[in-house]
């Protein structure tokens, strides 16, 4: 009897569940986004090979539980009739998550689902010392909690006060959920406290009379962690502007895991290890290279 890898099913999405001889399949779900027909495949091939149900993860993946062994490349062909396919798992990058983001949502900045699927085409199933999570989320209210992911990705805003059109009618002071914005109603005057502003935009979004201007950019967080152990990432770079300078930082991330991580080891381990000082000018070396160094 020929011998079963399960760390190669495990590799392609296939996971040994607790009942011998079955198997529950995760499938690549980029960004939370399935098609209608999509999920008519999902509905047959859950009860075709399985038991009729499938469980949604915390990750916006979805996973057909007691697929037979025997099953296994039948499963993969009809799912990929309707363009589906298993999904990452063990150490590499995961399917990306996002939220439906400025396309969908109206607090939305950025457009995640476009960025997820670019993320997807360029990191995905990265092979690395462990399993790395990147997390896609629109705006400050962090749908996808950004800092729970190796790395996060939020949509930001940079506020900016034009005074000539300002009626002063104290909106943008009483929707800043941080009290950043102060206004002196005798001089006729906003101050915002740069240290306190968290860019979610909400000064710009509810101005009456567009004295406040912004700018979207993204604001990444680094080391996030949960599990057995639970760690926050970390904001360590000012909010980003460019697209291009995005992708600059991923990449640099991943090399910099790569290089220095130790087989087994979490990624926020490997920062904590190796220093974050270290790793912080690893990022600002990416992005100060030349926009023509950089492959789109």
């Amino acid at each position: 009897m020929k011998e079963i890898n399960y760390s190669e099913l495990k590799k392609g999405g296939f996971m040994r569940q607790v009942q011998k001889g079955y198997f529950s399949m995760r499938l690549r779900v980029v960004g939370g986004r399935l098609s209608a027909e999509q999920l008519k495949k999902i509905y047959e091939v859950a009860n075709k090979y399985g038991r009729g149900y499938v469980h949604l993860t915390a990750r916006q993946g979805v996973e057909i539980p007691f697929i037979k062994l025997e099953d296994i490349e039948a499963v993969k062909k009809e799912l990929s009739e309707a363009g589906l396919e298993p999904g990452a798992c063990g150490p590499r990058v995961r399917t990306i998550t996002a939220c439906q983001g400025s396309s969908i949502c109206p607090n939305g900045i950025i457009d995640t689902t476009e960025l997820a699927n670019e993320c997807d085409k360029r990191y995905y199933a990265q092979e690395l010392p462990h399993k790395f999570k990147i997390g896609i989320t629109g705006c400050g209210n962090n749908c996808l909690k950004a800092e729970e992911n190796d790395l996060g990705i939020k949509g930001a805003v940079k506020p900016e006060w034009e005074k000539s059109s300002c009626t002063f009618c104290g909106l943008c002071q009483a929707v800043c959920p941080t009290k950043a914005i102060q206004i002196d109603e005798k001089n006729k005057e906003i101050t915002i406290d740069r240290d306190k502003c968290t860019y979610c935009g909400r000064c710009v979004k509810s101005c009456p009379t567009n004295s406040w201007k912004g700018k979207p950019g993204y604001l990444l967080h680094f080391g996030g962690m949960f599990g057995n152990n639970i760690a926050l990432g970390k904001q360590i770079l000012p909010i980003l502007f460019s697209k291009e300078d995005v992708h600059k930082v991923i990449q640099a991330t991943l090399e910099f895991y790569k290089k220095y991580g130790k087989q087994g080891e979490r990624f926020r381990n490997t920062i904590e290890r190796v220093g974050w000082d270290i790793f912080k000018k690893e990022l600002e070396k990416a992005i100060e290279n030349k926009r023509g160094d950089f492959n789109e």
